[in-house]
């Protein structure tokens, strides 16, 4: 079963949290601290697997959770790493973020690795927070959380060769007749319903070629199932335009050509800019060579070269895969058609107004917050320039009335990160 979207919940580790241990002994029985650090939480990590080209598997399972950092333990032992979890999608993919419908990653090539989620950090043990005034700090970090998302994953199929055109042109026999995939072939229109695979491997050289079901005018508005067949056409090299030529239809093969073509520009203009070969099918039928030769004189005066071909009677196909391959000759192997995205960023940033004050223990407060952290990190407080801007800041953040409120009293000691010093009102 081919799977080209999928909705999926992804989740990082979170950090161990550190640990409050003290150095114990034979006749030592007031040692350190000897707290050790949280473990990091493990990452998301997505992959592009070259095995893979379906989303199926995504269908039977859809959260994936990194594994969390062990909790730190007393000997300055630091707990282990959370293991990364590994995410294998098909080369092609585009990780959504679901919310925003902004792209997180777009991996093309084979082997491709991005990390979507950074696992939590872990938290300092109490040896961290010994100072020459307290030297038994009975505190330590919790391990932070990482972050979580709905993500969609997006298939779009990396062929270098399309097949496009109209429902019951012949597509599907003509991937049958070219490689060894086995498609569903029937008289009636959309047989096919999702995109076909199959590698070409004479001719000089392989190359993929996949069957596109049968687009229909108004297809690039959504018309049928427009959207999700255009999706993946947009990456392919080379497009080859299979037209029926006999007109069982009672259409005019050139205005069908012309009609493919014009849902094309309007779903991504540049994909006209690509090599575009017309496959004139059916040339075994009543009233085809008649249809050839318009088709012919009218395609090949813009640069498009047209074969006549018969799927049903393996004729005239060798002839175009051999264009396929001079055509692809002149592209590099390794050529990835970029496209401009809306990019997801990450607000990695934590509000800058937030703080906390803890009583860790009688007398002694504790004060944290990214503002803060941030504040202490550029600030000199030796000279009195900068220890006028610190006291200026924890006023006016109301830091000091926060200490207040939990009753701190002259004398009572703070700490800000690495920095402690006396309460004084």
């Amino acid at each position: 079963m081919f799977v080209d979207r999928v909705k999926i919940h992804i989740k990082g580790g979170k950090g161990g949290n550190g640990c409050v241990s003290f150095y114990r002994a034979k006749y030592i029985t007031h040692g350190g601290p000897d707290g050790g650090d949280g473990g990091k939480g493990g990452d998301v990590v997505f992959v592009a697997d070259s095995g893979a080209n379906t989303l199926m598997d995504f269908r039977y399972k859809r959260i994936f959770k990194a594994e969390n950092g062990c909790d730190g333990e007393k000997r300055n032992r630091s707990g282990a790493d959370g293991a990364d979890v590994v995410i294998k999608v098909p080369a092609g993919t585009i990780i959504r973020e679901a919310n925003s419908n902004k792209v997180m990653a777009d991996l093309t090539k084979p082997g491709e690795k991005k990390i979507i989620i950074k696992g939590g950090r872990g938290g300092r043990g109490n040896q961290h927070f010994a100072t020459p005034t307290r030297q038994a700090p009975r505190y330590c970090e919790a391990g932070k959380e990482s972050k979580e998302y709905d993500v969609v994953l997006e298939l779009k199929l990396l062929a270098d060769v399309g097949l496009v055109g109209l429902p019951s042109a012949g597509k599907s026999t003509i991937l049958k007749m070219a490689t060894n995939a086995n498609p569903k072939i029937a008289a009636y229109h959309f047989t096919t319903l999702s995109p076909n695979l199959g590698v070409v491997r004479q001719y000089g050289r392989d190359f993929v070629l996949a069957d596109i079901p049968g687009l229909i005018e108004g297809a690039s508005e959504g018309v049928g199932l427009g959207h999700d067949f255009l999706r993946h056409v947009e990456r392919t090299k080379v497009f080859i335009h299979v037209v029926d030529a006999a007109a069982l239809e009672g259409t005019d093969p050139v205005e069908n050509v012309r009609l493919i073509n014009e849902e094309l520009r309007k779903y991504k203009e540049e994909l006209l800019d690509r090599p575009m070969i017309i496959a004139a099918n059916k040339m075994d039928l009543p009233g085809s060579q008649e249809n050839f030769e318009r088709l012919k004189e009218t395609f090949e005066a813009e640069g498009m070269k047209v074969f006549p071909v018969s799927a049903a009677m393996n004729q005239g196909i060798g002839e175009i895969l051999d264009e396929c391959g001079k055509v692809l000759e002149d592209f590099p192997d390794d050529i990835v058609f970029a496209e401009e995205y809306d990019e997801f960023i990450d607000d990695v940033s934590e509000d800058m107004s937030v703080f906390t004050v803890t009583e860790v223990e009688k007398g002694y407060f504790l004060v944290e917050g990214a503002g803060v952290e941030r504040m202490i990190g550029y600030t000199n407080i030796e000279n009195e320039q900068g220890f006028a801007f610190f006291q200026k800041y924890i006023r006016e953040k109301g830091i000091v009335d926060a200490l207040k409120e939990k009753g701190i009293k002259d004398g009572d000691t703070v700490r800000i990160y690495d920095l402690e010093f006396e309460f004084f009102d």
